[in-house]
């Protein structure tokens, strides 16, 4: 869908918010100028992540004068990735946004993304070249983004901008749960789309104060550890797990041989008799052979669960069909028939 075209569908807004009282009205305000301006037909989804304040009683009030507006509301605090999900399944444009909730995302930039879907990208994603966050978010955030840039092949300034816009088909292919949110980009060029970015305008917070602290920078390491299984090797574990664990067995199996061929030599005639037990490289020889065990043995359980899954779960993303293509249903396979 071109970019022209978007002005003639629907655009979903979700914003996931929490403890956002202040800024909710001039945050509708400002989407409410860009729809005119530009001639949008929005959607836009208040998700209340379980807040404290009267940030719901916001929602309510500008859900009762804008019937655009739509809002829900969790029980308790799930995480940003849960109130995504929550929003894309209610989100009914063919366009969909998504946004933070503090002011900091500009909705004045909304038209540079919708620009760059109509150059031919399926995801877009907002780059904060000038960032207005204290150091210790900065500094962990660029580090961050080397770092899966460097794992991913996603090469982004900031795979991390709660400003994105995506095709409606990206939604509908995509998993979130946990802290994936920050992996949109990765998870869609790894089911085939086209991941771009755009430098957006971020604003200093006036209103409110950040939801992030410290401990996230432990959470987005273990996350970046787990990008390569969760993108390359979701279908197959042991492949990544596997040569992890053959590496480690044949290091270690190759120091092993050595301290034997040298015990043999220490035996011969003349020869000073060397005590295992009293060389480290024992130690770590048996270290690699128990971890190359372990991960072999992890990758095969993984494998299990890839099987099992797999038969409930689409392992591959359609970008379209001819007209002939008539997929047959579930109800004729042989599995469903022999299960009758």
């Amino acid at each position: 869908m071109s970019f022209s075209a978007a002005r003639e569908h629907e655009i979903s807004i979700v914003i996931p918010v929490f403890n956002e009282t202040d800024n909710l009205a001039q945050l509708h305000r400002e989407l409410c100028e860009v729809a005119v301006r530009c001639d949008y037909r929005l959607q836009i989804i208040f998700i209340d992540d379980g807040s404290t304040d009267a940030t719901w009683q916001r929602i309510t009030d500008v859900a009762g004068e804008d019937p655009r507006v739509l809002g829900v509301r969790f029980r308790r605090n799930f995480g940003k990735a849960s109130s995504l999900r929550a929003g894309f399944e209610r989100a009914t444009g063919q366009v969909i946004v998504m946004m933070d909730g503090d002011l900091q995302d500009q909705p004045a930039e909304l038209p540079k993304l919708l620009a760059r879907l109509d150059a031919g990208l399926d995801v877009v994603t907002g780059w904060k070249q000038t960032r207005h966050d204290p150091w210790h978010k900065r500094w962990p955030s660029k580090l961050f983004n080397a770092f899966v840039s460097r794992l991913s092949g996603v090469k982004l300034h900031d795979h991390n901008c709660g400003f994105k816009c995506f095709r409606r088909e990206v939604v509908d292919d995509m998993d979130l749960y946990g802290e994936r949110h920050r992996f949109i980009p990765v998870l869609a060029a790894a089911q085939g789309f086209r991941v771009g970015e755009v430098a957006v305008v971020h604003r200093p917070r006036t209103a409110g104060v950040s939801k992030y602290g410290w401990g996230r920078i432990p959470k987005g390491l273990l996350d970046v550890l787990a990008i390569p299984l969760v993108t390359r090797f979701r279908n197959r574990p042991q492949h990544w797990l596997g040569s992890a664990g053959l590496l480690a067995l044949l290091l270690g199996g190759l120091c092993m041989a050595y301290l034997a061929c040298a015990w043999l030599i220490s035996r011969g005639p003349g020869g000073t008799p060397l005590h295992l037990h009293e060389t480290a490289v024992l130690y770590y020889s048996m270290v690699l052979v128990i971890l190359g065990a372990q991960f072999l043995s992890i990758g095969l359980l993984a494998e299990l669960v890839v099987a099992i899954s797999a038969r409930d779960r689409k392992t591959f993303s359609i970008s379209e069909t001819t007209a002939h293509d008539t997929p047959r249903a579930e109800s004729d396979s042989p599995r469903m028939k022999s299960a009758a």
